[in-house]
């Protein structure tokens, strides 16, 4: 007998003899009608997808812009004056008071006389000048700014400068052996065997030479910084270093070599 598997016939023989009210059963009865429906439906998917593009460019583009071609006519404007030269400058505007020409006064013969002199009487509430002007009541009056009177303050130069890039470097009175040899009468050390070891400071040497901002950079300990700050508040002026010409504020570092006595 030839079975047709697309139809059910199959189904009855595997399943001959045995419970066909399990589920097996009838899952494998509608399986035929489930791949068909799969298959439709799966088919519908794809040919939309790949219809997709095509409806795409169906659709007209909104966004596309309408050109509008316009037609450009040249228009010739008219050329430019070209402004005057070496012209005068515009008269200033009118005093506010009536301003009189002033005549120098001058002995001469009646009939030589050109310009009459103005009688003292006329010249009262009026302004006298080099030329006769009729003044403007409604003229604005103007009044020429006035000074401060502060003089120009000249800022103080309180840079820090470096003792590598300066001209004139600070300088202990006598030279370093000296400034050595104030360290070495003046520095107590501290009661502590075998010590030995550098202190390292650092300090500002003022325009004056006095020595401020003193700082220790490092020290062996026991008080050995503490002590170098002390005999540094103690140190004569310095002479300043120079910039310029002139006196200004110099970093200035230097190690202090430490041993105690055996």
């Amino acid at each position: 007998m030839k079975l047709d598997l697309l139809k059910n016939q199959w189904l009855e023989i595997v399943f001959e003899g045995r419970n066909k009210s399990y589920g097996a059963y009838d899952l494998r009865k509608s399986i035929t009608k489930n791949t068909v429906r799969a298959f439709v439906i799966g088919t519908v998917i794809f040919g939309f997808l790949v219809s997709i593009p095509t409806i795409m460019r169906m659709i007209p583009d909104a966004s596309e812009d309408t050109t509008i071609d316009a037609k450009i006519t040249a228009v010739k404007l008219p050329p430019k004056e070209k402004p005057k030269e070496n012209l005068p400058p515009p008269p200033p505007p009118p005093p506010k008071v009536d301003q009189v020409k002033f005549v120098k006064p001058v002995v001469a013969k009646a009939e030589d006389v050109v310009e009459e002199i103005v009688v003292v009487k006329e010249l009262k509430d009026k302004n006298i000048g080099k030329e006769t002007i009729k003044g403007d009541p409604d003229a604005e009056l103007t009044i020429e700014p006035v000074g401060t009177g502060v003089a120009a303050v000249v800022e103080e130069d309180n840079t820090v400068y470096n003792t590598a890039g300066i001209e004139v470097k600070p300088d202990f009175p006598g030279g370093m052996e000296k400034f050595y040899s104030f360290i070495q009468k003046n520095y107590t050390m501290p009661e502590e065997d075998g010590l030995k070891g550098k202190v390292y400071v650092t300090f500002v040497v003022e325009k004056d030479g006095s020595l401020t901002d003193i700082k220790v950079l490092r020290d062996i300990g026991y008080g050995t910084g503490k002590e170098a700050i002390r005999v540094l508040n103690k140190s004569p002026r310095w002479s300043p270093g120079e910039q310029n010409g002139k006196k200004v504020r110099c970093t200035f570092s230097l190690p202090i070599s430490l041993q105690s006595q055996e």
